[in-house]
Formats: C-alpha cells, sequence, structure tokens
C-alpha cells in the first residue's frame, strides 16, 4: 500500500501542474487583451508586449509537457488522475496556440495601423473579440475549478461566435465592392475575423477537454 508522504507529495505535484495551466491561462488572456487593444488602438509597444508573450508561452508550454511527463514516468498515476495530466497537457496546448493567433492579430494591426476601418466590420469584430475574450476567461476558471456547467456554456459561446463571424464576412465583403482601395486592408480584417474564430475554437476544445477529464466521455 502506498504511503501517506509518497501520496502527499504526488497530490502536490498535480497541483502545481494545476497551477501552471492556470498561470499559462492567465498570460494568454493578457497576450490577447494586448493584441486586441493594439487593434483597436495601434501602439508599437503593444504589438511587442504581444511577441513577449507568445515567447513566454512557448516556454511555459515546454515546461509543462517536461513536469507532465515527468509526474507520468515516476508516480505511475491512476486512470482519474493520467487523464488530468493528459488534459494539462492539451489545454496548455490550446493556450499556446492561442498566443500564437494573438500574435497574427498583432501583426495585422502593424500592417494596417495607418487606415481607418469602416465602421459597421468594425462593430461585428468588435462584438466577436468580447465574446472570444469571455471564452479564454471561462476556459481557464471550467478547467481549474472542473465546473462542467462553464465548461458546456462554451460551446453556445461559439456558435455565437461562428454566426458573428458570418456576419463579418458579409460586411467586409461588400466593403471591398463599395470601396476598391479598401479591399489591400480589408483582407487583414478577414483575417482577424478568422483569427477569432480559431480562438473561440481552441477555447471550447479546452471546455471540452475539461468535460472528458471529468466524465472519461465525449461531448456532443
Amino acid at each position: 500500500m502506498e504511503n501517506r508522504p509518497t501520496r502527499v507529495r504526488f497530490r502536490k505535484k498535480l497541483k502545481e501542474l494545476r497551477d501552471d495551466v492556470e498561470r499559462m491561462g492567465i498570460t494568454t488572456l493578457k497576450s490577447y487583451r494586448k493584441a486586441m487593444e493594439a487593434f483597436k488602438s495601434y501602439d508599437e509597444d503593444l504589438v511587442n508586449e504581444v511577441f513577449d508573450y507568445s515567447d513566454e508561452l512557448d516556454k511555459f508550454n515546454y515546461n509543462l509537457e517536461h513536469k507532465a511527463m515527468s509526474i507520468i514516468a515516476a508516480e505511475q498515476p491512476v486512470a482519474k488522475d493520467l487523464r488530468f495530466i493528459e488534459a494539462s497537457l492539451k489545454v496548455s496546448s490550446h493556450y499556446n496556440r492561442i498566443g500564437g493567433l494573438a500574435s497574427n492579430i498583432a501583426e495585422v494591426a502593424r500592417q494596417i495601423k495607418d487606415e481607418k476601418i469602416p465602421e459597421k466590420p468594425m462593430k461585428v469584430i468588435t462584438h466577436m473579440s468580447d465574446i472570444v475574450e469571455s471564452m479564454i476567461s471561462k476556459s481557464i476558471s471550467s478547467f481549474v475549478n472542473q465546473d462542467m456547467g462553464i465548461a458546456r456554456g462554451l460551446h453556445r459561446d461559439d456558435d455565437k461566435v461562428d454566426d458573428l463571424f458570418d456576419t463579418a464576412l458579409k460586411d467586409i465583403t461588400k466593403s471591398m465592392f463599395e470601396e476598391k482601395d479598401a479591399i489591400y486592408y480589408m483582407v487583414y480584417l478577414l483575417f482577424v475575423a478568422r483569427f477569432l474564430e480559431r480562438i473561440a475554437d481552441r477555447s471550447e476544445s479546452i471546455g471540452d477537454r475539461t468535460i472528458f477529464m471529468i466524465t472519461c466521455e465525449k461531448p456532443m
């Protein structure tokens, strides 16, 4: 039978892993907020901060993978704990990718910094960005607190983002026809809308992974 000190040490390692995922999620959220701030009101310092966050997330992801593999090798966890470790790896990978997408948004901000964005598509993208920010925050909470309700709610949020993406596509395409000179930077707006949709998908996937971790059942 496993002695108590060994078990306490194992639980401590799992808590540290959870804390690492939480810190990574918070860093991802900061990166996203800076990227959207740079997109709405360009600032070179903000863009550079987003790139710095991306590098930090790469390191986070590498260290978390190393820690998770070390736990598996040393502790031989049971099924429930193994699902948590596996979920931590998947979630950290999603946050790392979201950080990369935030960098893409920051780069777009740099490319169109001198352009005036038409009000209608900008309004839709802003609405999308608000929902996506909420989704990233909810994804952190759902995983760290193992909250099934929040995790399931991410599906509804993702549906809203998908609908707004369709609206953005129509509005931006219409603006391209109406303002031929605007085609260059309108394409970049499409990129941003697509990046936001993909971040929403990643956030939803974190919710799905959380549900699987808790129930061992794939979400509908």
